[in-house]
């Protein structure tokens, strides 16, 4: 046997497995997503877009789901861009103790997401919860709420609780972009008579673009395929008011409507692939325009 052809035969079969495995699942739910596969009958009917129309024609419960993935994703990429890049300044400056705040920061999000959902859900139970017992020991009893069971506060709670989680993570990306930055640059601005926001504007946002591109594409896609954090602490409730995309998924499947779970997630996919494409491709643009 020629060993100069062994690279294309490790190419071949490498192609094979990537196609048995990850292609076509993909192109089979495609396809199902357009039957009425379900698990109450063994026949699978072809429908064409009789799914899709469901979703989109207007019910409030299939466009609640989309609705709250669009505000958790925007939600969650604003608060922890902003706040980790807040605390990568400040630990990237003259702060004391800075390895042990960065380490206090960023050990929340190596704790798996079921975990810290049922600590919160502990946390923010409206009658026992740490924190309703805490404002009432301080007298602030007028601030509890019920948490994860009110309509106003239950989506802000799992955002938060999802933020609390992931900022660490954000954080430690965006501080090492900051520690790239060559200080003669800050050095020269400062002689020019720059102040705060002048750098920050002209030196350290244009060339931390790389960092904020994985940040944001990175966050822009977990937020688009939250699950675990809802699940625990709400499962979609009050009622529908919480539920989201991957949630709506997992039920569907649970009660046996397959063709409306892959109807889903292939709406789901396509929303992640078009956003992420063009956050990209906006964020490669600046960065070659900075």
């Amino acid at each position: 046997m020629n060993r100069a052809m062994y690279p294309f035969y490790f190419a071949i079969a490498a192609l094979i497995v990537y196609s048995v495995f990850f292609v076509m699942p993909g192109l089979m739910g495609i396809y199902y997503s357009f039957t009425d596969w379900n698990s109450y009958s063994n026949e699978v009917h072809y429908i064409g877009f009789d799914n899709l129309a469901k979703i989109f024609d207007g019910q409030a419960k299939y466009l609640g789901y989309i609705k709250n993935t669009l505000v958790f994703m925007v939600a969650t990429v604003v608060l922890k861009t902003v706040l980790g890049m807040l605390f990568a300044m400040m630990l990237n400056d003259g702060i004391r103790a800075k390895g042990l705040h960065r380490v206090m920061l960023f050990m929340p999000s190596i704790i798996p997401m079921l975990v810290v959902g049922l600590i919160f859900k502990s946390i923010l139970n409206p009658a026992t919860g740490l924190l309703n017992e805490s404002l009432r020991t301080v007298g602030l009893e007028f601030m509890t709420q019920k948490w994860l069971t009110d309509l106003n506060w239950a989506f802000k709670s799992i955002i938060a609780v999802d933020v609390w989680k992931g900022v660490g993570y954000i954080m430690i990306i965006l501080l090492a972009g900051l520690q790239s930055i060559d200080k003669t640059y800050y050095e020269a601005a400062s002689i020019d008579g720059a102040n705060f926001w002048q750098k920050l504007l002209h030196i350290t946002l244009p060339l931390i673009i790389p960092a904020l591109m994985v940040t944001t594409v990175l966050n822009l896609l977990h937020g688009l395929k939250v699950f675990e954090v809802v699940y625990v602490l709400t499962n979609g409730g009050p009622g529908y008011a919480t539920d989201v995309m991957y949630t709506a998924i997992f039920k569907e499947f649970s009660t046996g409507n397959y063709g409306m779970g892959t109807a889903l997630s292939s709406v789901l996919f396509i929303v992640m692939t078009v956003l992420g494409y063009f956050v990209v491709r906006l964020m490669s643009r600046e960065g070659n325009e900075s």
